[in-house]
């Protein structure tokens, strides 16, 4: 049986478009691509064990499995990670569906009791207690100082690098900048949790955690998901273009993040912490 090419992440479609007083036609587009991907960790003594299926845009797959690992606690360190592989499994059309991660040491099998699911609009379902991520999140760092001018020129310089949302319309983008506004990395998927994990995964293997120095930029809204994520890197910043929820808020303030929303022109909200906000 051969394998099958790993998808890319666009998708192309053929579609009837519609046009009132000017009928409808037949033309093509490009859609951005969404498959699952299960995540597997393996450790020295342990049977192997799928921890998580996303449903998310291929690319950067071992950043994404790296990230959720060290964003939800069963890895600390760039030095807890051996290998990180995609899994040959019997079913050839999942060849790259599948992602093991080889830890250097037993993991607490207790951290798996839970069963984690996550989908693209949700990120991780059945977690609705601070206390979840107290175990193993410290408050931030002082972190830096950021220029109101700064802020607000954020968005743009995220959209303008988001080279597949160009294409389809249809991604997320999760961005990480310095103090001078400059971007630094930036990750798309259909889960903007998992644009978040992906840039957190890169990070970790690249053993730059933690980004106390950083600020996280992410289109759409501001949920509880993506500041828990940003705690555990340590991010003291983080921007969104629309609302963060009240959960969102709550983590904020607990773990002495700045939460900027409704960040659209020159007008944002400061939800908590706002002395890192200057205005010159």
């Amino acid at each position: 049986m051969s394998v099958p090419a790993r998808a890319g992440n666009v998708t192309r479609t053929r579609l009837t478009a519609v046009e009132l007083g000017d009928g409808r036609k037949r033309t093509a587009d490009a859609l951005a691509t969404e498959e699952p991907l299960e995540i597997r960790i393996e450790a020295p003594g342990m049977e192997q064990r799928a921890v998580a299926v996303t449903m998310r845009t291929p690319g950067s797959d071992f950043e994404l499995a790296a990230g959720f690992l060290r964003t939800e606690g069963i890895v600390a360190a760039t030095r807890d990670i051996a290998t990180v592989r995609y899994c040959a499994v019997p079913r050839a059309e999942q060849q790259y569906n599948v992602v093991t991660v080889a830890l250097t040491r037993s993991y607490e099998a207790e951290l798996l009791q839970r069963n984690f699911y996550t989908t693209s609009s949700c990120g991780v379902c059945g977690k609705a207690s601070l206390d979840s991520i107290a175990v193993r999140c410290a408050p931030v760092a002082a972190g830096p100082a950021l220029a109101e001018t700064v802020v607000v020129a954020l968005p743009d310089r995220l959209r303008e690098a988001q080279r597949v949302f160009d294409r389809t319309g249809g991604l997320h983008a999760a961005g990480l900048f310095d103090t001078a506004g400059t971007l630094l990395e930036l990750r798309e998927d259909v889960g903007r949790h998992n644009a978040v994990d992906k840039l957190v995964g890169r990070a970790l293997l690249a053993g730059e955690l933690p980004l106390s120095e950083r600020v996280l930029m992410v289109s759409g809204r501001l949920s509880f998901e993506i500041v828990q994520k940003a705690a555990v890197a340590g991010i003291p910043i983080v921007c969104a273009v629309s609302a963060p929820s009240s959960l969102a808020v709550d983590a904020g303030r607990r773990f002495g993040m700045t939460l900027v929303g409704f960040l659209r022109g020159s007008r944002f909200n400061i939800y908590t912490n706002a002395e890192r906000i200057t205005s010159e």
